[in-house]
């Protein structure tokens, strides 16, 4: 089967056509500026990468390029759409009533809609896309696949809130997670890689990029994560605050005299470290003005990974031990550095990282030495090849 998979943010598209017997890319691009002018990148495996400027009102024209250039006659993969099988959408917030992957419907839209409340810059974008392919491509099976989908597993225990009851029953006010698609990827890679036991496994699962959040993952399935009603919750992050004291927000309202749209904003846009440092979101970037002597630069650094590290020590705890730690996403994959350091605080549980395996990259790696107690690896997520395989297991 080929499977379209779709990720729709706000004013950009990411998409990829997979062939799911091979799980080889056959083409993939992205449309950005929707909205604004356009810009439409598409490169056909093998091919050489095409770009073009056209305007793109809403994410409709965006889906109507992608398909054209897939069907071109000059550098296209497919001789018509019909080929297309099915279409996978990645979705950020199914609530408490979209707890797997479904087949879109108009009940299942009416439910994405529902979310939006929870997904304000993701949701409605994630319905736009679905709609476009609906409209372009009649008839076609669609399929939602949730980034809030594999923490459904967590107990009460880890996903309620100490505050009055009466808010989770009228508004499930929980915690949901997120990056639960590569979450869910990586803990079935790492597990099948390193020759674990499915049904007898504790993996901690640190997805490490600009947004970040750790899991804890008992047989399989997800016990705990770290980012909560939002992405807002958990690790320090690229611009994110993670976790803080509440009382922070009425304290800075006071002195600053900020409303919670503002203090919000802040809070996702303009903390993390890139609020503390001064200098970037980038952890490259962070890298680089550490060792150039920027003070705030290192502080921040440290902070990352400092919650990391504690993250991942209250997720042992939480399970009562763990066989494996991976590391994933963006950071997770290419920042030997930061995976050493975070590493450093685990010598508790007889880690030592290998320096010469911990430098590689590109490929499922053990980056810890043969007489660890706990194995640490490297897995790259994949969640267009996650979101494809849910796609085909749900229509055919």
């Amino acid at each position: 089967m080929k499977i379209l998979v779709i990720n729709c943010g706000s004013s950009s598209l990411k998409y990829q056509l997979i062939d799911s017997e091979s799980e080889a890319v056959l083409a993939k691009g992205l449309c950005e500026r929707i909205g604004i002018d356009g810009r439409l990148v598409y490169q056909p495996a093998g091919g050489e990468k095409e770009m073009v400027e056209a305007a793109m009102p809403t994410h409709t024209e965006a889906i109507r390029m992608v398909l054209d250039y897939l069907v071109n006659e000059k550098t296209g993969i497919l001789k018509s759409l019909d080929e297309v099988d099915a279409i996978g959408h990645r979705v950020l917030h199914g609530g408490a009533k979209l707890t797997s992957s479904v087949l879109i419907d108009d009940a299942a839209i009416a439910v994405i809609d529902e979310c939006c409340d929870l997904g304000p810059l993701h949701n409605p974008a994630n319905l736009m896309g679905i709609r476009a392919c609906m409209e372009l491509m009649p008839g076609k099976p669609n399929v939602a696949v949730f980034d809030t989908a594999f923490h459904q597993t967590m107990p009460p225990k880890a996903y309620m809130y100490g505050i009055p009851y009466e808010y989770y029953e009228k508004y499930q006010i929980r915690k949901y997670g997120f990056h639960g698609t590569s979450h869910s990827f990586v803990s079935k890679e790492a597990i099948k890689f390193l020759g674990l036991d499915k049904d007898n496994s504790k993996v901690i699962v640190a997805h490490l990029g600009n947004g970040s959040s750790i899991s804890a993952v008992e047989n399989g399935k997800c016990v705990d994560t770290s980012m909560g009603l939002t992405p807002l919750e958990g690790l320090v992050m690229g611009t994110r605050s993670g976790d803080l004291d509440p009382a922070v927000l009425e304290y800075i309202a006071r002195k600053e005299g900020k409303d919670i749209f503002e203090l919000l904003t802040m809070l996702n846009k303009k903390s993390g470290v890139m609020g503390v440092s001064g200098v970037s979101s980038d952890f490259r970037d962070l890298d680089e003005a550490s060792k150039a002597g920027n003070e705030r630069a290192t502080l921040a650094l440290d902070m990352f990974s400092y919650r990391v590290a504690k993250y991942i020590g209250s997720y042992v705890a939480a399970m009562n031990g763990v066989d494996a730690i991976a590391f994933t996403a963006g950071i997770g994959e290419n920042d030997a550095a930061m995976r050493e350091k975070i590493c450093s605080y685990l010598g508790y549980l007889g880690i030592t990282i290998d320096p010469e395996a911990n430098s590689k990259r590109g490929s499922n790696q053990v980056i810890s030495t043969p007489d660890s107690r706990v194995t640490v690896a490297v897995i790259p997520t994949n969640e267009e090849l996650a979101i494809a395989r849910e796609t085909v297991e749900l229509v055919k």
